[in-house]
């Protein structure tokens, strides 16, 4: 009710979006069902297995997790597509060669970075 009530104050225009969103979030996490966990004693906090089916996470995801001091958020980390990467590659490339770089200039630069992180 809070979000509903934050929503329909004078709040200016982009905090009351973001109500919006977060309360039509809140509307269908709660519509979808919930779980109740717990942490353990050295940290680790058990995924329920329903939750784990529909996001698709197995053992050995990795997560980023984020926190805004009141909420927690564990955000599955998904390895890029090959062909993300190609494409990424060919565009660096690309750039490369139009900056006129050339191989012997990114060694020289990655020496030269490797050897100031020393220091």
């Amino acid at each position: 009710m809070e979000y509903r009530n934050a929503i329909n104050s004078n709040k200016t225009p982009c905090l009351k979006s973001l109500l919006k969103v977060r309360y039509s979030y809140l509307q269908e996490v709660i519509m979808k069902g919930f779980a109740v966990t717990s942490l353990s004693s050295k940290g680790q906090v058990v995924i329920p297995n329903s939750i784990r089916k529909e996001l698709g996470i197995t053992e050995g995801t990795q997560f980023i997790v984020f926190s805004d001091g009141m909420n927690l958020l564990l955000k599955p980390i998904e390895s890029p597509k090959i062909d993300t990467f190609k494409h990424l590659i060919n565009e660096s490339r690309k750039f490369a060669k139009k900056a006129g770089l050339k191989k012997s200039d990114v060694q020289k630069t990655k020496k030269k970075v490797r050897h100031a992180s020393r220091s």
